[in-house]
């Protein structure tokens, strides 16, 4: 505990001493008020502080947990490890989402992982494990992603079972219309409007069986960004306030323009259906954030998710009993809406590689893309070999 008071205290190279401060507040209180379980290890992997959220994740004293090493505490091929190695040899932090931490005592636990450098103690790393705020989100997105890619094979079936019956059936419709008195030709006029709208759902539902690789390039989403919104201000946004904060050294995404398009213009006009018809104002936002992996379902493998996109609207917020399922098919917060929008939404940034996340209250609702950054060779940038 001395060691981590001492860590604490010291504070980074030309900064004010943190020694008066921590007279009034004690930096461990501090820490063990956070109820993620958070850890200092050494250079030598050994544990030389946890808070008491951690006691509580490991269900170990902190006296039996402090001056042993990791690899006492964790299985040694955790990924965990992988991270501080990551964190150790590019000296920045680093982020895990999905991360299976799993010991007979704790038993199986899917965390998010945040691994930093301590600058001024050599090797040492404070890790925090998120387990309920980005990791729960994580695993919704991935139900998300299946609920769209569910709608895969009704699609195709009712593309051949119902289109083709309701052409015949809206023909025979119009050929009764001609002979039918005028009172009548309200009910053949119904008929043909009615299969006219479940042409136009079925319609919907085909960009769901389409499970063709995607055709990918370097996408420069400020230029992406900036169609949508003169689109939007120039028809369904025109009443409202439009406002970007772009990193301009954002390098490009690499997917497909064109659905990346479709799915700002998706989140976009929900965001402006959902503002008010006064001073409603929609934010356009995107960031690099360095060290942000997804684990790939099934395999070791990860994925960096590095570019950060955010859709941010001040309407009312979405209701509680609809946020578990927003991307669902058929479930939509809108009168008269479909509810295919975020599902397909959900599909093409699943097809891409990448996640959604949304959180909400009322007057802030933000929708934010991870996206992977283009390879440097699709660039035109070469690549050293080693």
């Amino acid at each position: 505990m001395a060691r981590a008071r001492q860590i604490g205290r010291r504070g980074r190279a030309g900064l004010p001493d943190n020694t008066a401060l921590a007279g009034v507040c004690d930096p461990a209180n501090v820490l063990n008020a956070l109820a993620e379980p958070t850890l200092v290890i050494d250079g030598d992997n050994r544990l030389v502080y946890g808070n008491m959220a951690l006691e509580q994740f490991l269900a170990t004293s902190m006296t039996a947990l402090l001056q042993r090493h990791l690899e006492e505490i964790l299985p040694p091929d955790s990924p965990i490890f992988t991270l501080i190695a990551q964190v150790r040899s590019g000296g920045h932090s680093v982020s895990a989402y999905g991360v299976t931490l799993e010991t007979p005592r704790i038993g199986s636990n899917v965390v998010s992982i945040v691994a930093a450098p301590i600058l001024e103690e050599a090797g040492s790393i404070v890790i925090s494990l998120q387990r309920r705020s980005i990791a729960s989100k994580i695993d919704h997105q991935l139900v998300h992603r299946g609920a769209a890619r569910s709608l895969t094979a009704m699609s195709a079936m009712l593309a051949h079972e119902v289109k083709n019956p309701l052409s015949g059936i809206r023909g025979a419709a119009q050929l009764l219309e001609q002979g039918a008195e005028p009172d009548n030709r309200q009910l053949t006029q119904l008929i043909c409007d009615e299969a006219d709208r479940i042409v136009a759902l079925v319609d919907g539902m085909e960009m769901f069986s389409d499970d063709r690789p995607l055709a990918r390039a370097p996408v420069n989403i400020h230029e992406a960004l900036e169609h949508v919104r003169r689109l939007a201000e120039s028809g369904f946004a025109s009443h409202v306030s439009f406002r970007e904060h772009y990193d301009p050294s954002l390098p490009p995404v690499y997917g497909n323009r064109d659905l990346l398009v479709q799915t700002l213009l998706n989140l976009v006009k929900n965001a402006a259906e959902a503002v008010p018809e006064r001073s409603g104002e929609i934010l356009l936002k995107t960031r690099f954030q360095q060290g942000v992996r997804l684990a790939i379902p099934g395999s070791d493998s990860r994925v960096d998710l590095p570019l950060e996109i955010t859709v941010q609207d001040n309407g009312p917020g979405i209701p509680d009993d609809l946020r578990a399922h927003l991307f669902d098919p058929f479930v939509s917060t809108k009168s008269g809406g479909k509810g295919l929008g975020l599902a397909l939404v959900a599909k093409i940034i699943g097809d891409h590689g990448g996640l959604i996340e949304i959180d909400s209250e009322p007057r802030r609702t933000r929708v934010r893309l991870f996206l992977p950054k283009a390879p440097m060779e699709s660039r035109g940038i070469p690549v050293r070999s080693s």
